[in-house]
């Protein structure tokens, strides 16, 4: 007979298949998604670069949870870290405002197309009309 798995937590034990279950879903995971770039945006553009690319490998690291979660998403979310966050980063390393209004213009208009192609056009990102009140995203912060 084979044993179940289970993880076991102060309050009971889940089984393999409720932790699956439980995982977020691309509602969830693309909202967390549009907050840490319009932060990556707001951070750059006033001048806190190193706050930005901090957004920017968060973002990376959504898009792997989002891709391990939901693998039938993962060629696009693979093509739009390539062709959009990639030119993202290399703006911010080099602290390139120019490039970066590029860049984030557009991973915009990538995103709205590939919500089309799949089904959701009634997907469109835009950034907020301002920056959160929560975080001080002008320059300075260094250690």
């Amino acid at each position: 007979m084979s044993e179940k798995l289970v993880g076991r937590t102060k309050h009971g034990e889940l089984t393999l298949d409720q932790l699956a279950s439980i995982q977020p879903g691309m509602a969830r995971v693309m909202e967390e998604v549009a907050h840490r770039y319009s932060l990556m945006y707001y951070a750059c553009t006033g001048g806190n670069w190193e706050l930005g690319h901090h957004e920017l490998k968060e973002l990376r690291g959504l898009f792997r949870i989002a891709a391990t979660t939901r693998p039938k998403y993962a060629a696009e979310l693979e093509a739009f870290e390539r062709e959009c966050l990639t030119p993202i980063d290399g703006a911010i390393a080099k602290k390139d405002p120019e490039a970066f209004m590029l860049a984030v213009q557009k991973g915009i208009a990538v995103s709205d197309e590939v919500h089309r192609r799949l089904g959701y056009p009634f997907i469109r990102y835009r950034l907020p009309q301002r920056p959160p009140d929560h975080l001080d995203l002008g320059p300075g912060g260094e250690p």
